[in-house]
Order: C-alpha cells, then sequence, then structure tokens
C-alpha cells in the first residue's frame, strides 16, 4: 500500500496569525512529529490569496485579509518548514479544496491500494473540503483523517466536520 499524507493549512496565519486558534497552537506539535514520523509521502496545501482578497466573495463573507501570497502569515510555520523535505510538492489553492492535489494524487498513484490521511487547518473548512475532493477523486483510495493533528475555527465545529466526514466513509482517527 502506498501511504500520502497531505498536510492543509500548516500556515502562520491559521495556527497564531490572523485567523490563529488556542486549538491550533496547541496541535501544532503533534502535526510536527506526524509529518516528521512519517513513511510515505508528505504532500502540503497552502492557502493563497492575493492583494484584492477582500473584494472576493470569500472575502466578502469572511472579511478578514490572511494568507495573502508573500506575506509572513501566508509563509508554513517554522516548525513545519523546519521537517518539510524541500522537493515535497507545495500545492498553493486560492480556495478551500484543491482539484490540483486531486488531479496530482490520481495522475501519479493511482487509486488502487492508496492511503491517504490528512491532517492540518481548518477541520472544517480546507480539511473537511480536501477530504471529500479526494473522496470523490479516488473513491477506492482508504482517506483518514487524524483529528489529533487538526483543529477547527471553533471546538463544536472541528467536531460536527469530523462526524460529516465519518458518514462520507472517510475515516477518523
Amino acid at each position: 500500500m502506498k501511504n500520502i499524507l497531505v498536510a492543509i493549512d500548516l500556515q502562520k496565519d491559521f495556527i497564531n496569525g490572523a485567523l490563529g486558534t488556542a486549538e491550533a497552537v496547541a496541535m501544532l506539535p503533534k502535526a510536527v512529529n506526524k509529518i516528521k514520523d512519517f513513511k510515505g509521502d508528505v504532500l502540503y496545501t497552502m492557502d493563497t490569496h492575493s492583494d484584492d482578497y477582500l473584494s472576493t466573495r470569500e472575502g466578502r463573507r469572511l472579511p478578514v485579509a490572511h494568507c495573502i501570497k508573500g506575506s509572513d502569515g501566508w509563509r508554513l510555520a517554522p516548525e513545519i518548514e523546519a521537517v518539510k523535505a524541500s522537493d515535497a510538492p507545495v500545492f498553493e489553492k486560492p480556495t478551500f479544496g484543491s482539484t490540483a492535489l486531486a488531479s496530482f494524487i490520481a495522475e501519479t498513484y493511482g487509486e488502487e491500494d492508496l492511503k491517504i490521511e490528512l491532517i492540518g487547518l481548518c477541520t472544517d473548512i480546507c480539511v473537511i473540503s480536501n477530504a471529500m475532493l479526494l473522496k470523490a477523486a479516488l473513491p477506492e483510495a482508504d482517506i483518514v483523517v487524524d483529528s489529533s493533528c487538526c483543529a477547527g475555527v471553533t471546538p463544536t465545529s472541528h467536531q460536527n466536520a469530523l462526524e460529516a466526514m465519518k458518514v462520507c466513509q472517510i475515516d477518523i482517527i
């Protein structure tokens, strides 16, 4: 079985920046250890917006400038950068889910004997979006979310997202 870990949006703005939470700060060491000890390929996504973010549909609904490309908050947390392989694929995404990530995995690995584990931020927005995209693109792959390496906008919305993913046959550990 081929093992892939997808580290979703482990960026400064989601940890201790514009949209940071205490839960994100608390889970960061677990995510670092998961990446460091993972036996398989590790892929990354980065929420990536431009200076006109607040005028976009998303920006009008979430009027907090964050993850503006090139800004300090857009960068991966230093703890993540310290364990990230220099040649690891990084998918910049302008919205919650990355169709490029799903296409890359499908084209590079296929879906037979494939386990894709997701960690990251935020459980209730980008983690669930990418998990659902991967489930749709690769219905025979094992899709797993490590809840100890995720944090949501709130603890309640984190738990709600985990329950929604369970119903869609995404394994939660």
